[in-house]
């Protein structure tokens, strides 16, 4: 019986092994091969000194309405000087004093038009850095390869690049067959209600269905994703949801020479610790899973038997994506304290103790049940639990299968034909959410490199971009219009 069961198991183990390598063997690319790209003639001094000069304009977000107001009517003189054949020949709009909604009419009603997004504004710079940095932070210098300064990645580079690609577009007589919107919010770094949510609320307004939206978003890595030596452009097809919590304790205070068992500071820290000891969670959500079937198969053998083979394997990759903070945050909601508030004096003991957590919410959950999973985990009534003004549920996950997304694939691989191009999320927020009733065809994606060294520069010191990427950007986006140009199926 014994000599039966170990024949039995062995041939079992074998028939699983030859299940696992014939899955392994069939797991195709999904890499596109398309034609060589059209040639896009750039000028590259205009360019670059288009750049340059947007940068030097300090259209910083504030939360007063009137703050910058400024810079933000010199940055749209600037467009109407540096891309005339646009100010002649495209219809614009300006929402909400400071975006801008530009239309390029199409020649063909029946197609749904496309929209491109970015924004003006940027963060402000913290002046106790500005001697950190090799070029002034709103300098715009063009210097060792790169152009410098606050908006160079986020995100006027590629505000510019789609204006300098319709520009030489226009100069070649190009007309598209649908209509094209170029949507420019003046706020998202401080959510967007009075740039893209307007402009989305106008469109709405007539009516306007959209057949697909390209926001900035995601990049193209370079020797940061494991098992890959090509570079790898993400394109985001989902953003999750955000929601601030605020934990207050109260308690009667005192002196702090005679301490109750429990203080309200002690509470609070024993809430945090909860939730630090009980993180949501892991689960490979669908935008993550896509991103490995269409990694995997790029990968050696050994990588490519485990992502082939996910039905078995899945919790050993959730185990090693859980390691670093970046995978973590695609696999689970996220959480982490940001504010702290409570004390008056070293010898007082505080009548009230305050954290906020802010939690980014992955797809398949929501603003509802992540709040109640803190007040699960917390489980104490002498903490009040209060969820903060902006929620935001995570988006619906654009379809890989559209032809929207094939188009922006396409693309991607005739102007970038070493980067393996795979779907993924975008663990961030962007400007497009408040489009998201105009398609579902919403994609996050901006061809700029990132190494392991340029991810803090995003709202960091030393932001920049490579004269290379820049040019790289307008080659992207005249050759997505000239793709999108077509009817879509």
């Amino acid at each position: 019986m014994i000599k039966t069961f170990s024949f039995t198991l062995i041939a079992v183990i074998a028939a699983l092994f030859v299940v696992l390598v014939i899955r392994a063997g069939t797991f195709q690319s999904r890499q596109l091969s398309p034609e060589p790209a059209e040639s896009t003639a750039i000028s590259r001094a205009a360019a670059l000194a288009h750049l340059s000069a947007a940068i030097q304009l300090k259209t910083v977000s504030m939360q007063t309405p009137s703050a910058n107001a400024g810079a933000f009517t010199e940055f749209h003189a600037l467009i109407a000087r540096a891309f005339p054949r646009i100010s002649r020949q495209l219809h614009k709009e300006t929402v909400g004093e400071h975006s801008l909604l530009f239309t390029w009419q199409g020649k063909d009603d029946r197609l749904k038009p496309m929209l491109l997004m970015a924004h003006i504004d940027v963060v402000p710079v913290d002046p106790s850095t500005e001697s950190s940095w090799h070029h002034a932070p709103f300098s715009g210098e063009i210097a060792d390869g790169y152009i410098w300064g606050r908006g160079a990645l986020d995100d006027k580079s590629s505000l510019i690049a789609i204006l300098e690609a319709v520009e030489q577009l226009l100069a070649n007589n190009f007309r598209p067959a649908r209509t094209i919107y170029l949507a420019f919010g003046h706020d998202e770094e401080i959510g967007g209600i009075n740039g893209a949510a307007k402009i989305a609320a106008l469109l709405r307004a007539r009516h306007v269905e959209l057949e697909s939206i390209l926001d900035e978003g995601l990049n193209v890595f370079n020797g940061i994703i494991s098992g890959l030596d090509s570079p790898v452009a993400l394109i985001g097809i989902a953003e999750k949801g955000y929601l601030s919590l605020e934990l207050s304790v109260e308690s009667a205070g005192g002196h702090s020479s005679m301490p109750p068992e429990h203080t309200a500071v002690g509470i609070l820290v024993d809430a945090l610790k909860k939730l630090k000891e009980a993180p949501f969670p892991a689960r490979l959500n669908r935008p993550t899973h896509e991103m490995f079937a269409f990694l995997g198969p790029e990968m050696a053998f050994d990588k490519k038997l485990v992502l082939a083979n996910l039905w078995l394997f899945s919790s050993l990759l959730e185990k090693a994506l859980a390691q670093s903070p970046q995978t973590n945050a695609l696999i689970r909601t996220t959480l982490a304290p940001t504010m702290l508030n409570a004390g008056i004096k070293d010898n007082v003991l505080p009548s009230k103790a305050s954290a906020v957590v802010n939690l980014r919410i992955a797809p398949g959950e929501s603003t509802a049940s992540a709040t109640q999973y803190v007040r699960h985990m917390i489980a104490d009534p002498a903490v009040t639990i209060l969820p903060q003004a902006v929620q935001l549920e995570p988006s619906v996950v654009s379809s890989i299968d559209s032809a929207s997304f094939t188009v922006l694939h396409k693309t991607i691989r005739q102007t970038i034909p070493t980067a393996v191009v795979a779907p993924a999320l975008l663990v961030a927020a962007t400007d497009s959410r408040h489009y998201r009733s105009l398609t579902t065809n919403i994609f996050r994606f901006l061809p700029v490199t990132v190494g392991t060294d340029d991810i803090d520069r995003y709202h960091g010191i030393d932001e920049r971009i490579s004269v290379e990427d820049y040019e790289r950007c307008i080659r992207f986006y005249a050759q997505l219009i000239i793709n999108s140009n077509a009817p879509m199926r």
